[in-house]
Protein backbone atom coordinates (compact mmCIF):
# COMPACT_ATOMS: atom_id res chain seq x y z
CA UNK A 1 0.00 0.00 0.00
CA UNK A 2 1.44 3.32 -1.11
CA UNK A 3 -0.17 6.52 0.17
CA UNK A 4 0.39 9.96 -1.34
CA UNK A 5 -0.09 13.17 0.58
CA UNK A 6 0.83 16.83 0.17
CA UNK A 7 1.34 19.44 2.89
CA UNK A 8 -0.05 22.73 1.58
CA UNK A 9 1.04 25.89 3.34
CA UNK A 10 3.18 27.91 0.91
CA UNK A 11 0.67 30.62 0.00
CA UNK A 12 0.08 31.46 3.66
CA UNK A 13 3.78 31.20 4.56
CA UNK A 14 4.59 33.62 1.74
CA UNK A 15 1.99 36.07 3.01
CA UNK A 16 3.08 35.84 6.64
CA UNK A 17 6.88 35.71 6.29
CA UNK A 18 8.26 36.33 2.83
CA UNK A 19 6.75 39.55 1.53
CA UNK A 20 3.36 38.75 -0.02
CA UNK A 21 4.92 38.50 -3.50
CA UNK A 22 2.29 38.04 -6.21
CA UNK A 23 4.77 36.31 -8.52
CA UNK A 24 5.29 33.64 -5.88
CA UNK A 25 1.55 33.00 -5.60
CA UNK A 26 1.41 32.60 -9.37
CA UNK A 27 4.33 30.19 -9.28
CA UNK A 28 2.67 28.10 -6.56
CA UNK A 29 -0.58 28.12 -8.55
CA UNK A 30 1.21 26.76 -11.62
CA UNK A 31 2.88 23.97 -9.74
CA UNK A 32 -0.32 23.00 -7.92
CA UNK A 33 -2.20 22.82 -11.24
CA UNK A 34 0.57 20.65 -12.70
CA UNK A 35 0.43 18.29 -9.73
CA UNK A 36 -3.35 18.02 -9.97
CA UNK A 37 -3.07 17.35 -13.70
CA UNK A 38 -0.55 14.54 -13.14
CA UNK A 39 -2.87 12.96 -10.56
CA UNK A 40 -5.81 13.30 -12.96
CA UNK A 41 -3.90 11.49 -15.71
CA UNK A 42 -3.33 8.58 -13.34
CA UNK A 43 -6.94 8.76 -12.07
CA UNK A 44 -5.36 8.95 -8.63
CA UNK A 45 -6.60 10.64 -5.46
CA UNK A 46 -4.34 12.17 -2.83
CA UNK A 47 -4.69 13.72 0.61
CA UNK A 48 -3.83 17.41 0.77
CA UNK A 49 -3.06 18.54 4.32
CA UNK A 50 -3.89 22.25 4.23
CA UNK A 51 -3.32 24.92 6.86
CA UNK A 52 -6.57 26.47 8.00
CA UNK A 53 -5.53 30.02 7.13
CA UNK A 54 -5.57 29.04 3.46
CA UNK A 55 -9.33 28.84 3.78
CA UNK A 56 -9.37 32.44 4.98
CA UNK A 57 -6.79 34.07 2.71
CA UNK A 58 -6.63 31.72 -0.28
CA UNK A 59 -9.91 29.77 -0.44
CA UNK A 60 -9.52 29.23 -4.19
CA UNK A 61 -6.53 26.97 -3.50
CA UNK A 62 -8.51 24.68 -1.20
CA UNK A 63 -11.53 24.74 -3.54
CA UNK A 64 -9.46 23.76 -6.56
CA UNK A 65 -8.04 20.74 -4.74
CA UNK A 66 -11.45 19.63 -3.43
CA UNK A 67 -13.17 20.13 -6.78
CA UNK A 68 -10.63 17.80 -8.37
CA UNK A 69 -11.91 15.10 -5.99
CA UNK A 70 -9.06 14.97 -3.48
CA UNK A 71 -9.25 14.60 0.29
CA UNK A 72 -8.70 17.75 2.34
CA UNK A 73 -6.84 17.14 5.59
CA UNK A 74 -5.70 19.56 8.28
CA UNK A 75 -2.13 20.79 8.70
CA UNK A 76 -2.89 23.06 11.69
CA UNK A 77 -4.22 26.59 11.38
CA UNK A 78 -1.07 28.73 11.12
CA UNK A 79 1.70 26.15 10.70
CA UNK A 80 3.02 26.66 14.23
CA UNK A 81 4.98 23.75 15.69
CA UNK A 82 2.73 21.95 18.17
CA UNK A 83 5.60 21.88 20.66
CA UNK A 84 5.06 25.65 21.00
CA UNK A 85 1.38 25.32 21.97
CA UNK A 86 -0.30 24.40 25.22
CA UNK A 87 -3.48 22.33 25.31
CA UNK A 88 -5.84 25.28 25.15
CA UNK A 89 -3.96 26.91 22.29
CA UNK A 90 -3.87 23.68 20.29
CA UNK A 91 -7.57 23.12 20.90
CA UNK A 92 -8.36 26.57 19.49
CA UNK A 93 -5.87 26.22 16.62
CA UNK A 94 -7.32 22.86 15.54
CA UNK A 95 -10.92 24.03 15.86
CA UNK A 96 -10.25 27.15 13.78
CA UNK A 97 -8.39 25.21 11.11
CA UNK A 98 -11.02 22.52 10.66
CA UNK A 99 -13.87 25.03 10.63
CA UNK A 100 -12.12 27.14 7.99
CA UNK A 101 -11.30 24.19 5.73
CA UNK A 102 -14.71 22.54 6.01
CA UNK A 103 -16.45 25.82 5.24
CA UNK A 104 -14.49 26.15 2.00
CA UNK A 105 -14.25 22.57 0.75
CA UNK A 106 -17.63 21.17 1.84
CA UNK A 107 -16.06 17.95 3.15
CA UNK A 108 -15.65 16.58 6.64
CA UNK A 109 -12.00 16.98 7.61
CA UNK A 110 -10.90 13.85 9.43
CA UNK A 111 -7.15 13.63 8.63
CA UNK A 112 -4.32 15.58 10.27
CA UNK A 113 -0.58 16.13 10.08
CA UNK A 114 1.28 18.32 12.55
CA UNK A 115 3.65 20.94 11.14
CA UNK A 116 7.21 19.55 11.15
CA UNK A 117 5.79 16.28 12.58
CA UNK A 118 5.78 18.06 15.93
CA UNK A 119 4.04 15.41 18.02
CA UNK A 120 6.35 13.27 20.15
CA UNK A 121 6.87 11.81 23.58
CA UNK A 122 6.72 15.20 25.29
CA UNK A 123 3.39 16.32 23.84
CA UNK A 124 1.53 13.14 22.93
CA UNK A 125 -1.45 14.67 24.72
CA UNK A 126 -1.94 16.54 21.42
CA UNK A 127 -3.57 13.38 20.07
CA UNK A 128 -6.35 13.82 22.65
CA UNK A 129 -7.03 17.30 21.31
CA UNK A 130 -7.18 16.01 17.73
CA UNK A 131 -9.74 13.37 18.66
CA UNK A 132 -11.79 15.98 20.56
CA UNK A 133 -11.97 17.93 17.30
CA UNK A 134 -13.15 14.99 15.21
CA UNK A 135 -9.83 13.87 13.73
CA UNK A 136 -9.83 10.13 13.01
CA UNK A 137 -6.64 9.66 10.98
CA UNK A 138 -3.27 11.10 11.95
CA UNK A 139 0.04 11.14 10.09
CA UNK A 140 2.17 13.19 12.48
CA UNK A 141 4.49 10.48 13.80
CA UNK A 142 8.05 10.60 12.49
CA UNK A 143 9.49 7.44 14.12
CA UNK A 144 13.14 8.52 13.99
CA UNK A 145 15.34 11.37 15.18
CA UNK A 146 15.17 14.60 13.17
CA UNK A 147 15.90 18.31 13.48
CA UNK A 148 12.64 19.05 15.28
CA UNK A 149 12.56 16.00 17.52
CA UNK A 150 10.78 13.05 15.97
CA UNK A 151 9.07 10.25 17.89
CA UNK A 152 11.98 7.81 18.30
CA UNK A 153 10.17 5.56 20.79
CA UNK A 154 7.18 4.88 18.52
CA UNK A 155 6.96 1.12 18.08
CA UNK A 156 5.14 0.59 14.78
CA UNK A 157 6.46 1.11 11.24
CA UNK A 158 3.03 0.43 9.74
CA UNK A 159 -0.46 1.91 10.21
CA UNK A 160 -1.48 1.37 13.82
CA UNK A 161 -4.16 2.22 16.34
CA UNK A 162 -2.82 4.54 19.02
CA UNK A 163 -4.40 4.27 22.46
CA UNK A 164 -3.66 7.03 24.90
CA UNK A 165 -5.48 8.20 28.00
CA UNK A 166 -8.81 6.74 26.91
CA UNK A 167 -8.76 7.82 23.25
CA UNK A 168 -8.03 5.93 20.05
CA UNK A 169 -6.77 7.31 16.75
CA UNK A 170 -5.55 5.62 13.57
CA UNK A 171 -1.93 6.52 12.88
CA UNK A 172 -0.08 6.44 9.56
CA UNK A 173 3.58 6.95 10.56
CA UNK A 174 6.18 8.24 8.13
CA UNK A 175 8.15 5.32 6.70
CA UNK A 176 11.90 5.03 7.18
CA UNK A 177 14.80 2.97 5.91
CA UNK A 178 18.15 2.03 7.44
CA UNK A 179 21.21 3.90 6.16
CA UNK A 180 24.47 3.02 7.91
CA UNK A 181 22.42 1.71 10.82
CA UNK A 182 20.38 4.88 11.22
CA UNK A 183 16.64 5.17 10.53
CA UNK A 184 16.02 7.85 7.90
CA UNK A 185 12.87 8.84 6.02
CA UNK A 186 13.09 8.62 2.26
CA UNK A 187 9.67 9.31 0.79
CA UNK A 188 9.13 13.03 1.23
CA UNK A 189 10.58 16.48 1.80
CA UNK A 190 14.33 16.95 1.62
CA UNK A 191 14.84 13.23 2.13
CA UNK A 192 13.10 12.51 -1.17
CA UNK A 193 15.29 15.05 -2.95
CA UNK A 194 18.41 13.47 -1.47
CA UNK A 195 17.82 9.84 -2.47
CA UNK A 196 17.95 8.66 -6.12
CA UNK A 197 14.53 8.01 -7.62
CA UNK A 198 15.49 4.39 -8.29
CA UNK A 199 16.18 3.90 -4.57
CA UNK A 200 12.81 5.38 -3.54
CA UNK A 201 10.89 3.25 -6.05
CA UNK A 202 12.75 0.11 -5.00
CA UNK A 203 12.00 0.70 -1.31
CA UNK A 204 8.32 1.29 -2.05
CA UNK A 205 8.03 -1.78 -4.24
CA UNK A 206 9.65 -3.90 -1.54
CA UNK A 207 7.45 -2.55 1.27
CA UNK A 208 3.92 -3.42 2.33
CA UNK A 209 3.42 0.19 3.42
CA UNK A 210 4.84 3.51 2.35
CA UNK A 211 3.57 7.06 2.64
CA UNK A 212 4.87 10.00 0.62
CA UNK A 213 4.59 13.58 1.81
CA UNK A 214 5.39 16.38 -0.60
CA UNK A 215 5.30 20.18 -0.44
CA UNK A 216 5.20 22.79 -3.16
CA UNK A 217 8.24 24.11 -1.31
CA UNK A 218 10.05 20.85 -2.10
CA UNK A 219 10.12 21.81 -5.78
CA UNK A 220 10.12 25.64 -5.60
CA UNK A 221 12.61 27.84 -3.75
CA UNK A 222 10.70 29.54 -0.95
CA UNK A 223 13.29 32.32 -0.74
CA UNK A 224 15.86 33.38 -3.30
CA UNK A 225 18.56 34.80 -1.02
CA UNK A 226 20.26 33.93 2.25
CA UNK A 227 17.55 34.87 4.73
CA UNK A 228 18.07 37.15 7.70
CA UNK A 229 18.53 35.93 11.26
CA UNK A 230 15.19 37.45 12.26
CA UNK A 231 13.25 35.79 9.46
CA UNK A 232 14.97 32.47 10.04
CA UNK A 233 14.07 32.44 13.73
CA UNK A 234 10.48 33.49 13.06
CA UNK A 235 9.94 30.69 10.55
CA UNK A 236 12.14 27.80 11.72
CA UNK A 237 11.68 28.45 15.46
CA UNK A 238 15.37 27.94 16.27
CA UNK A 239 18.42 30.18 16.71
CA UNK A 240 19.38 31.88 13.47
CA UNK A 241 23.10 31.43 13.76
CA UNK A 242 25.18 31.69 10.60
CA UNK A 243 25.86 27.95 10.76
CA UNK A 244 22.18 27.09 11.17
CA UNK A 245 21.20 29.31 8.26
CA UNK A 246 23.86 27.78 6.01
CA UNK A 247 22.76 24.26 6.93
CA UNK A 248 19.10 25.08 6.37
CA UNK A 249 19.85 26.71 3.02
CA UNK A 250 21.67 23.59 1.85
CA UNK A 251 18.89 21.29 3.08
CA UNK A 252 16.17 23.44 1.52
CA UNK A 253 17.81 23.68 -1.89
CA UNK A 254 19.57 20.32 -2.29
CA UNK A 255 18.23 18.67 -5.45
CA UNK A 256 15.46 21.20 -5.88
CA UNK A 257 16.12 21.84 -9.59
CA UNK A 258 15.09 18.30 -10.54
CA UNK A 259 12.64 17.62 -7.70
CA UNK A 260 9.43 18.32 -9.62
CA UNK A 261 10.27 16.01 -12.51
CA UNK A 262 11.39 13.38 -10.01
CA UNK A 263 8.14 13.64 -8.05
CA UNK A 264 6.02 13.43 -11.22
CA UNK A 265 7.99 10.39 -12.37
CA UNK A 266 7.31 8.66 -9.05
CA UNK A 267 3.58 9.40 -9.35
CA UNK A 268 3.56 8.03 -12.90
CA UNK A 269 5.34 4.80 -11.92
CA UNK A 270 3.80 3.96 -8.53
CA UNK A 271 0.14 3.33 -7.72
CA UNK A 272 -0.88 5.55 -4.81
CA UNK A 273 -4.04 6.03 -2.76
CA UNK A 274 -5.21 8.79 -0.42
CA UNK A 275 -5.24 8.45 3.35
CA UNK A 276 -9.01 8.02 3.33
CA UNK A 277 -8.82 5.27 0.71
CA UNK A 278 -6.06 3.54 2.66
CA UNK A 279 -8.16 3.53 5.81
CA UNK A 280 -10.86 1.54 4.01
CA UNK A 281 -8.32 -0.98 2.68
CA UNK A 282 -6.91 -1.88 6.11
CA UNK A 283 -8.32 -4.57 8.37
CA UNK A 284 -8.00 -2.56 11.56
CA UNK A 285 -8.89 -5.55 13.72
CA UNK A 286 -5.50 -6.97 12.77
CA UNK A 287 -3.53 -3.71 12.90
CA UNK A 288 -0.82 -3.02 15.44
CA UNK A 289 -1.91 -1.32 18.66
CA UNK A 290 0.43 1.20 20.24
CA UNK A 291 -0.24 2.15 23.84
CA UNK A 292 1.35 5.49 24.68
Amino acid sequence: MNIISFDIEEWYIEKKYFGDRKEKYQEYDRYLKSILDVLDRKNMKATFMCVGELGHWFPEVVKEIAERGHEIGCHSNEHIWLTSLNRGQLRQDTHNAIASLEDVCGQKVKSYRAPAFSIGDNNKWALEVLVENGIELDSSVFPAARDFGGFVSFTSEEPAIIRYNGIEIKEFPICTTKVFGRSIAYSGGGYFRFFPLSFVKKRMNESDYAISYFHIGDVVRLFDTFISKELYEAYFKEKGTFTNRIKRSVKSNLGINTAFEKMCSLIEKIDFVSLGEAEKMIDWSRANTVNL
